[in-house]
Parts: C-alpha cells; structure tokens; sequence
C-alpha cells in the first residue's frame, strides 16, 4: 500500500532541465508546472501553478554552478510544496554540492556538507535521492532518508560492450590512494586488474612526484573518479600513467564533470583519449564543445529509483 501521495509529481529547477525532462519522460509524465524565477536583486522567486495536495513530490535540483543559487532555488520549492500540504517531498539532487566539505581538514574549517544537510531537512524535504556523493558518510548528516545511487555501473556497460569482460589488457586505475575503494569495486566488475596513482609532494614549492603501485606498462587503463572540477588531478594521473608506467592509452570517467575553470583545455591537451562523464551536471553553455567528452545518460536510473520509492519497494540493487 502507498502511504505517501496520490500521484507522481516532477518538478525542475534551473540547474538542470534537460535531465529532469528526461526522468519525466521516462516516468511517461510530463514536468510539473512551475515558475523559478529571480527578482531584481537576485532573489529567488517560485510559482507552482497547479495543485501538489497530496501528491508524491520529486524535485529534480543538481546543486552545481551556480551553486548558491541554485541550493537556494530547491530549499525555497520545497518549501513552496511544503506549504502546498504535498504529500510526500523527494529532493533529487544528481550532484551533491559542498560534498568535498564533509570533515574538519584544519582548525577551524566548517563542515559545510552538514549544514547543507540541515538546511534541506528545514525546509520540508522528507527524503533525498543523489548520486555517488562524495564521501558515503553524508547520508549520516540528513536526519532523513537519503537513498545514494551508484553510477559506476554505467561506466561498466560502456567499457564491457567497447573492450569485453575480464581482458587481460584492460586495467582500472585509481587517479589518487582516496579513491582505491571506488576504483576496486569497478575493476571487480569488469573484471580486470587495478593499479594506484601515488601522489606526493617531497618538500614544500617543488611539484608533486607520482609513482605508479602496479603494471600498467603496455595495457589500457580507464581512470575511474567521481569529481571532475578543474581536470589537474586526472589529467596529471594519465599523464603519469603513459609517462612512468608505460600504458598503452588512456580512457577516464566521472560521475560529476564540474568542468570549472582550465578543466576543458587541460583534457583537450591531454593524452586522455576519451573522458567520460554522467549527466548529473549539464556542460558548461559558454564553453566550445570539448570532442573527448562524452556524455552518458543517468535519467533511466533516477526514473527507476523513483517509481520504487513511490510504490515503496526496494531499490538496494540500484545502489550497485
């Protein structure tokens, strides 16, 4: 039986439209009527023109540039939906921003990851569903249920279709040692072998040194991460990779492409055949299009997530 709301309702912010027109279609619905606008000062403005009593809510909001406003858009719609007496209200939030926030890494640093967290549980949200967050321990800053998708295994059905499982050939790498869990999990499914980037600075103003832990000479590596923002870390670790270990070429992949800053020319400068990214953030609208990256499809996932959470089975197996 469902306990929470009559019927599915999707709604978009402005941070990404198209993947949210995408999750509606693939729920044979279309986006919800809704109006996010800015006043003259740069305040946010919401409209919600048709009724939400009632009804099961997702609100569809990746947390990407611009960040601030666009936190501030889905906080300010889920408390329209709230004070619209929704049945139920899902913020979908593709990517996760202020994850890389998430502990004290000096004296006095915030933990702005928990205070986001806070504010979307103030503002009416009763549950959260997102993509590979950052670090797993944010789901432990909601008071609320937080359902984190897994992306990896879109990466996998790309890479098992282009080079077969288990090739003796193929290698996943790990771009720094914080990453090796992620990186181990992916090359499990693939079937292949896993090597480390390892990064360190040797004395203070002198560029950093990486070496390679395990044989990539001669193989084709895929560099798995779930960040890329200015592209330094993953194009220095391929570059290491072809330099130091010897590989044979190149291919990387992300869940979220940030893409801010150098991120564009660093990858089209690069000995990286081919980045490929999730549409959990849309690509930069001002930027020349970059021909190594390439975009895979999230929507089929979310859709299927969300019709699980409205009929209220279970979704674990969409977590891996």
């Amino acid at each position: 039986m469902i306990s929470h709301g009559k019927e599915i309702k999707v709604f978009a912010g402005n941070s990404n439209p198209a993947l949210a027109e995408h999750i509606a279609a693939e729920l044979y619905r279309s986006l919800g009527n809704v109006n996010v606008t800015q006043f003259a000062d740069g305040e946010c403005s919401v409209s919600v023109f048709e009724p939400v009593r009632g009804k099961d809510v997702f609100i569809v909001q990746s947390t990407c540039n611009h960040v601030n406003d666009n936190l501030m858009e889905l906080l300010i719609m889920i408390d329209a939906m709230r004070r619209a007496s929704a049945g139920r209200i899902t913020a979908v939030i593709p990517y996760f921003g202020y994850a890389r926030q998430d502990r004290k890494a000096k004296s006095r640093d915030p933990i702005s990851a928990k205070l986001v967290a806070n504010l979307i549980t103030a503002a009416g949200a009763d549950r959260v569903l997102t993509m590979d967050l950052h670090a797993a321990q944010i789901q432990g800053f909601f008071d609320i249920p937080v359902d984190n998708l897994q992306g990896g295994h879109l990466f996998v059905k790309h890479f098992v279709n282009m080079f077969g499982k288990g090739n003796e050939d193929v290698m996943v790498v790990s771009p720094d040692v914080g990453s090796t869990a992620r990186a181990r999990a992916f090359s499990m499914k693939l079937g292949v072998n896993m090597a480390i980037v390892d990064k360190r600075r040797e004395r203070a103003n002198q560029s950093e040194v990486m070496n390679i832990i395990g044989d990539v000479s001669g193989k084709t590596c895929i560099l798995l991460d779930d960040i890329v923002d200015t592209a330094g870390s993953i194009v220095g670790a391929a570059k290491a990779i072809k330099e130091v270990g010897g590989a044979k070429e190149v291919y990387a992949c992300a869940t979220h492409g940030v893409l801010s800053g150098p991120a564009l020319d660093r990858i089209n400068s690069s000995c990286i055949k081919e980045m490929l990214l999730l549409d959990t953030i849309p690509y930069p609208a001002n930027r020349a299009k970059c021909e190594k990256i390439r975009y895979l499809s999230t929507a089929s996932v979310f859709a299927e997530a969300i019709r699980r959470i409205y009929e209220e089975v279970s979704i674990s197996n969409l977590f891996d």
